[in-house]
């Protein structure tokens, strides 16, 4: 077996992501002065436009029904948290895990995944949609704030884990960013990172607002055993609390629980592997950030609860209808008459069927609707429905 070569000067592990063998951004920069490539990666994020949409986009409920329920935003950020952590644990780049975690979403429809569900069917004949792909396409190219390029020209290593999933088909056309899908290699260890906080803080941040909703109850959740361990250990130790403390705590426990497996599981695959460098870890065959088995299925049962008594809920349905029809009538309207959406998207939709017919206008439209908030996406299509210009 190889021996680990020493942590470097940094305090990073060998093969950790390091900004200064970063594989660099699409139009070269001088570096800063004061910080190091992916913190700048990470200021950018939180400086854009469509990170401060995020607020006013649903993970769960819509915005405007609770003033502390999460929203993509919240999400995001504790999502950032989560991937800290365990970057720390590990002598892994905190910053680059930070600003994947923060970028991961920006390309999020409103209306959470019945908003993508919808838009992905819009746009079915024409390339379809994935969130993924467009939180990309956000940061190469939508954003509007630098003279010298377009979008946030972030590093690779930053766009390498934003897109966590792609199609052949759509990996073909991206570039060195995608040549991983088709060469079946691995992320870095950051992009694995953030892949799975993200997974841990939306299973239980949604038992959370489900809690808080009155959508889900305690004896519900009492049927899945990871949940059912932690609240017989947190009633156990606070008799007297409340339910909804019980349920925060429950929920503390679930996540510390969950991080410490996914470390720990982590820690022993790469002892394993002895990776030296970051291009060690991507040309192994598959990744080694992931939980234990046992600590793997009660992620999954937890998924398949909320799936089956939350996701479904009639009342999270009548608003996944309601949201599926204003994306279904905006992109309708859109297709139909260019003009009916701001100047710029009207020009924009124009000049590109123009060049690629059709698809190319739906793209446009697409790149439009995602960039909505909830609130204006419902305001648009009242607008529409009334006769009325957008405001």
């Amino acid at each position: 077996m190889r021996s680990r070569a020493s942590t470097s000067p940094s305090g990073l592990a060998p093969y950790a992501a390091h900004d200064t063998a970063s594989r660099g951004r699409r139009y070269p920069e001088p570096p800063s002065e004061y910080r190091n490539e992916f913190q700048r990666d990470r200021d950018r994020i939180i400086h854009s436009t469509a990170f401060r949409r995020l607020v006013y986009k649903t993970q769960v409920f819509v915005n405007h029904e609770g003033d502390h329920y999460r929203t993509r935003l919240t999400h995001s950020l504790e999502v950032a948290q989560i991937a800290r952590t365990v970057a720390r644990a590990m002598r892994l780049n905190e910053d680059l895990v930070e600003a994947i975690s923060l970028a991961h979403d920006l390309g999020h429809t409103p209306f959470g995944h019945a908003g993508q569900d919808e838009l992905n069917d819009c746009m079915r004949e024409y390339g379809g949609f994935e969130h993924n792909l467009q939180s990309l396409r956000v940061v190469d190219e939508l954003e509007e704030r630098y003279a010298a390029f377009p979008g946030l020209n972030l590093t690779f290593e930053t766009r390498e884990g934003i897109l966590k999933h792609c199609a052949l088909r759509h990996a073909r056309e991206l570039g060195d960013v995608g040549r991983r899908f088709i060469e079946r290699r691995q992320p870095g260890l950051e992009a694995q990172i953030a892949n799975i906080a993200d997974e841990i803080a939306y299973n239980n941040h949604d038992v959370d607002d489900g809690l808080r909703s009155g959508l889900l109850t305690i004896a519900q959740l009492e049927e899945v055993p990871f949940v059912a361990e932690h609240l017989r250990a947190v009633r156990a130790a606070y008799a007297g609390a409340e339910p909804e403390i019980v349920a925060r705590e429950v929920v503390r426990r679930m996540i510390g629980a969950l991080v410490g497996d996914l470390i720990r599981t982590s820690q022993q695959a790469i002892a394993e592997a002895c990776p030296e460098t970051i291009d060690d870890v991507r040309a192994l065959s598959k990744p080694l950030i992931g939980f234990s088995e046992p600590y793997r299925n009660a992620q999954a049962t937890l998924k398949q609860f909320l799936r089956e008594h939350l996701y479904t809920h009639p009342h999270v349905r009548r608003m996944t209808d309601r949201a599926r029809e204003t994306i279904r009538l905006l992109f309708d309207a859109f297709s139909a008459d260019y003009a009916r959406m701001p100047p710029k998207y009207a020009s924009r939709a124009a000049a590109a069927e123009e060049r690629a017919g059709k698809a190319g206008a739906a793209r446009v439209i697409a790149d439009y609707i995602a960039g909505m908030t909830d609130r204006f996406a419902f305001n648009a299509a009242d607008a529409l429905s009334q006769g009325r210009p957008i405001a």
